[in-house]
């Protein structure tokens, strides 16, 4: 009989990434990985036939391009631009790294996914046991909702009040769990939006976790001023001036620039300090800060040496001035007919 753990991880496999026989698969990972998840997914992935190969490498000190120096960025790059599937598992992600860019760019039939720090107990709950095919149906209806809308406002109990332009040229991603075609996919339960370059005007307040610097929740909520799409001013306790300086401390223009916007719709998902499961906590949002792929916002992205991520908390939503959620509810009706069971 199989373990739970076994079972989510065919889920992934099958049901979620489709692989055939046939198929090259690449896990990545680095020191501080899972090695069960690794083992669990390696032998899901073999029992279809396909091909798979683990790449572990040193911890980076950091994240995205900021990883680059600690990377073997030439060999990874190269297995990573002839592969059909590539999961990582790292804890410093390569999410945004130059390997990432030049997969993305250069190997059209790559179905990539982000499950960085995933543990046991992650993938059970926000994998195993989420009903996958009522989550699709509730969720492209969410992302077709906010692909036909022109303004979106966002506020939270804790004092965020943002309001911003979608523009219909950058990709609307609905991680939905269908990751059967080429494209960069994240885990189940996230609906993720690029802006109007500029356009963002407000206040925007993270008091669920911070990755990086943090990988946890700020004591004090960090509160940060935002004019035309570009962070004016940091504030809070003490960990916001450590974040204001860790973003400045870049010395790049690009790092004090928002992102994207995303909405949490995981059912199984809880705020651990793991960002990849804090992003998806139904009914929050999150908001990253610096760089933009040219996928999701063409045709030139954002440029920033990094990213970083911060969750805003039990979120109300409206798209042209209608109301979709509050307080990390939904209240729209025709949207709340299609919630999955876990999520009611």
């Amino acid at each position: 009989m199989k373990t739970e753990l076994q079972i989510a991880a065919d889920k992934l496999v099958r049901e979620i990434f489709g692989v055939k026989a046939g198929e090259n698969v690449v896990l990545t990972a680095d020191y501080e990985s899972n090695q069960a998840v690794l083992r669990a997914v390696s032998d899901s992935v073999r029992e279809t036939g396909a091909q798979v190969m683990v790449v572990t490498v040193p911890t980076p000190g950091s994240v995205g391009k900021a990883a680059d120096p600690d990377l073997p960025v030439e060999p990874l790059a190269a297995a990573l631009c002839v592969c059909d599937v590539w999961i990582e598992f790292n804890h410093q992600w390569l999410l945004y790294s130059t390997p990432f860019e030049r997969a993305s760019r250069e190997n059209p039939k790559l179905r990539y996914m982000c499950l960085v720090d995933f543990d046991e107990d992650l993938m059970i709950r926000t994998i195993g046991h989420v009903d996958t095919p009522q989550l699709q149906v509730f969720m492209r209806k969410v992302a077709e909702l906010t692909r036909n809308a022109k303004t979106m406002r966002v506020t939270t109990p804790a004092g965020c009040d943002v309001t911003f332009e979608i523009d219909p040229v950058h990709y609307v991603a609905c991680d939905c769990g269908d990751a059967t075609f080429p494209a960069v996919h994240m885990l189940t339960g996230q609906i993720n939006v690029v802006p109007r370059f500029g356009s963002i005007q407000g206040t925007i307040v993270f008091d669920g976790s911070v990755t990086p610097p943090f990988g946890r929740s700020p004591k004090t909520p960090i509160r940060l001023t935002v004019k035309d799409g570009v962070i004016q001013s940091v504030e809070g306790g003490e960990e916001a001036a450590v974040y204001e300086q860790y973003l400045r401390g870049f010395q790049d223009p690009g790092m004090l620039k928002m992102a994207h916007i995303a909405y949490g719709f995981n059912p199984g998902a809880r705020l651990t300090g793991s960002i990849v499961e804090d992003e998806r906590v139904w009914g929050a949002t999150e908001w990253g800060i610096g760089y933009v792929s040219e996928i999701d916002a063409p045709p030139n992205g954002q440029d920033a040496v990094s990213h970083s991520d911060g969750i805003c908390l039990q979120s109300s939503v409206w798209l042209d001035g209608v109301q979709i959620m509050d307080r990390g509810r939904i209240v729209l009706p025709e949207l709340a007919a299609l919630m999955p069971p876990l999520a009611q």
